[in-house]
């Protein structure tokens, strides 16, 4: 007997011994998630987010003390009509108080009037840089809200860097938990409909709720490896339902293909072990093909796409896992369940329902796969034109970096970073100009950065505040920082040619012409900026690895290179029709309302990288179940047109339903409040859709049927099994080589196996 697979012996032993895999999964479970709270989650910090010329800007001034600092306003105004004098006064002398007295608080400014003497603004410098004050800013909050309730005739509010960031956090954490509640609900739905039975929809929501519980704690585990960004738990939470609930489906499913195979004959052991041989299989060469394109992330060099790979790799790791060995065990007892249900009734001379068969396509399915089956050269044809015409609108994408104009209303913050602006203008776009040389130069690095501050203030693109220029110097004298204001939204044009006449112009004309020194430009729109130019320069490497990663897994899978091919080519063509369609709603303003979001003239520079890794790993999934189907029918002697059309009937209710499962999860992100989580939704979303309906059910099965026999090129094994077929038939007078069912690689079934409640006995 041919020697059996690690995923069949796993699932052999899981199957005999289903009450210590079920509580050996528990134990991990446990053990990871206890383990992760232990060790709690390391954050990554300002230095991890660095990048370009801005992360050299940042990493100069912090070395000199003279960075950015986290900074606080505290807006104060009346309700309504002009700002009494004497009680702003009396407002501002409190909330200068109480803000020296917190330990968080490095300074307090003297409070500036608006042009039209309606607000007073007070600056509230805190302790720490500008991007990692959110654990010293709720003592600086309830300060502002006593300030608030003890002086009633006035509005008081708050806004500022870290407290926006708090903000958005509180809010992320709110739209996970409501994502939640609508995934939870669909997916039970769905499952309900494939499988008909409450006890089978808990099967696959028990495992990937569990799965997402084991990779948390992992998660934490990991980060002091690779630091937290925050986003982590949320990819987490998108890819572990989504697959954790996919790879359950297509074993059960082939479950039950086995049993509706035997009619009652087989043990519940012998059907979990025949599942494992394909379906087993199937689902770790998925996971492995996620896991390894997911890989390609770490390659961007980006503290982000560092989190989301890691957690992406975990959850797809431990499904996969839970899929090959707790599942079993939980087959089994269900069927044990059902045999002495089934015998009880038996012996009260009840009768029983025998409910061993899978239902054939009906016929919505079979209209679906008609144009394919009847007429693959105009299907292949007008189904690749509609996708060419989708992706048309991302050749006009627009990369920017999300920046804080962008972030919800719903955030109080935000509600006063409007009101700000509104009395503030110049208050949007700070850019910080950091100068190192060396300390005898400081009094002419401190006249050219004067220079250097005139001119842009001679510049319309800059705010012109009256003054002295906004310098800051280091103790040691080698280090000085020049502060300059624009009136812009961050993520405008006039925002970056802010950026790119100071960088380009302004720097080279006054502190680039002194010998020795050492400029760099750093700031929101800076950081923004840079980010773009670092994704763009990666993007070719991640996705040529991604590319040459899903070539290779393909043809290891399938041993056929033109499958290799054609896989590249379905998948550049469903991403592209996605961002094509991400452009149309996201890039322009007319779905501003219907979706709530403001928008970009653009779209988030990591969106399209992150849409490449993630739906070439997930399309993996429905490559490899369905063609699996496919080349066990033709390894079975099944010609291959009949095989392409028999494999495509049998898995498409299962991928359909899998990719609803997907859709469902992705597109609660779209109702989420943070831009760029709503566009990565919605971008996947589309994606799987377009490759469920459009790419698995008409361009795949008509590209297959048109291919024939070269479809397994260079791989003879399936002509070899036809004419073994055909000869076969041929000595028994057959035709045409008949249906047969799905071969495979395993022979697990003899002996004790064969008769029900035996291998107990046994």
């Amino acid at each position: 007997m041919r020697k059996r697979s690690v995923t069949v012996r796993v699932a052999r032993w899981s199957a005999l011994h289903p009450g210590r895999a079920i509580v050996g999964w528990l134990v991990f479970v446990v053990l990871c998630l206890g383990g992760g709270i232990a060790a709690g989650m390391n954050s990554a910090t300002s230095e991890d987010f660095r990048v370009g010329e801005a992360g050299r800007a940042e990493a100069l001034a912090t070395e000199g003390g003279v960075q950015l600092r986290s900074t606080e306003q505290v807006l104060i105004r009346a309700e309504s009509g002009p700002l009494d004098e004497r009680a702003a006064d009396a407002a501002v002398k409190d909330i200068t108080a109480r803000m020296k007295s917190l330990p968080e608080v490095a300074s307090v400014a003297a409070p500036v009037e608006s042009a039209d003497g309606r607000v007073l603004r007070v600056q509230v410098e805190l302790n720490g840089s500008e991007q990692e004050d959110q654990e010293a800013v709720p003592p600086v909050q309830a300060q502002t809200e006593a300030a608030a309730k003890a002086h009633p005739d006035l509005v008081i509010e708050e806004t500022g860097d870290a407290s926006v960031s708090k903000g958005v956090d509180d809010q992320r954490d709110k739209d996970l938990q409501f994502s939640e509640a609508i995934t939870l609900p669909v997916t039970l739905i769905t499952l309900a409909l494939v499988f008909g039975s409450v006890i089978m929809v808990g099967v696959p929501l028990l495992l990937a709720v569990t799965s997402i519980m084991a990779t948390m704690g992992l998660a934490m585990l990991a980060s002091h490896l690779l630091p937290d960004t925050g986003v982590g738990m949320s990819m987490i939470l998108l890819i572990g339902m989504a697959v954790g609930v996919d790879y359950t489906l297509f074993y059960l499913k082939r479950e039950r293909e086995e049993r509706a195979r035997a009619g009652g004959r087989l043990t519940p052991e012998a059907l979990v072990e025949a599942a494992a041989a394909t379906a087993g299989r199937a689902i770790v060469v998925s996971g492995l093909a996620v896991i390894v394109s997911t890989t390609a992330l770490f390659l961007a060099r980006d503290v982000i796409f560092d989190s989301l790979a890691t957690g992406t790799i975990l959850v797809v790791a431990v499904a996969v896992v839970s899929s090959v060995t707790v599942l079993p065990a939980l087959l089994v007892k269900l069927g044990r369940r059902t045999e002495r249900r089934a015998a009880k009734r038996i012996a009260q001379g009840k009768p029983v329902r025998v409910a061993y068969g899978e239902k054939k396509p009906g016929r919505a399915w079979n209209a679906l796969l008609a144009p394919a089956r009847k007429h693959p050269a105009l299907t292949l044809c007008l189904s690749v034109l509609v996708m060419l015409g989708l992706a048309l609108p991302a050749l006009n994408m627009n990369l920017k970096n999300p920046a804080r104009d962008s972030f919800s209303r719903d955030i109080e913050a935000m509600k006063g970073y409007d009101r700000l602006l509104e009395a503030f203008p110049e208050q949007r776009v700070r850019h910080l100009v950091v100068v190192r040389a060396e300390a005898s130069q400081a009094g002419e690095v401190r006249e050219a950065l004067t220079a250097l501050d005139r001119r842009a203030k001679a510049d319309p693109l800059f705010s012109h505040p009256s003054g002295a220029p906004l310098l800051r110097a280091s103790k040691d004298r080698r280090t000085t920082a020049l502060e300059l204001n624009a009136p812009h939204p961050t993520y405008s044009k006039k925002a970056e040619d802010s950026l790119d006449h100071l960088r380009h112009d302004h720097l080279p004309s006054t502190v680039g012409k002194l010998p020795g020194v050492e400029t760099a430009v750093t700031g929101e729109v800076p950081r923004g900026t840079d980010y773009v130019e670092h994704q763009n320069q990666k993007l070719p490497l991640v996705l040529g690895f991604l590319l040459l990663m899903t070539f290779a897994m393909t043809v290891l899978a399938f041993r056929s290179v033109v499958l290799g091919l054609l896989g590249i080519v379905l998948n550049l063509l469903s991403a592209a029709s996605a961002l094509g369609l991400l452009v149309l709603v996201f890039q322009g303003k007319w779905a501003e309302e219907l979706l709530s979001f403001i928008s970009l003239d653009g779209i988030s520079s990591r969106v399209p990288l992150f849409l490449f890794v993630i739906l070439f790993g997930l399309s993996m999934d429905y490559q490899v179940f369905v063609v699996s189907r496919i080349r066990e029918a033709a390894l079975n002697g099944v010609p291959t047109r009949q095989a392409v059309i028999q494999g495509i009937s049998s898995s498409a209710k299962v991928v359909t339903s899998a990719a609803i499962v997907m859709v469902t999860v992705f597109a609660s992100f779209v109702m989420l409040h943070i831009l760029e989580m709503k566009q990565m939704g919605f971008v996947l979303a589309a994606a799987v859709l377009l490759d469920a309906f459009v790419i698995r059910i008409m361009i795949l099965p008509a590209a297959l049927l048109l291919l024939g026999r070269a479809t397994w090129w260079p791989s003879r094994a399936i002509l070899r099994a036809e004419e073994r077929a055909a000869e076969r038939y041929g000595r028994h007078g057959a035709g045409e080589v008949p249906e047969a069912p799905e071969a495979t690689d395993e022979r697990p079934l003899s002996g004790h196996w064969a008769e029900p409640g035996a291998a107990r006995r046994a």
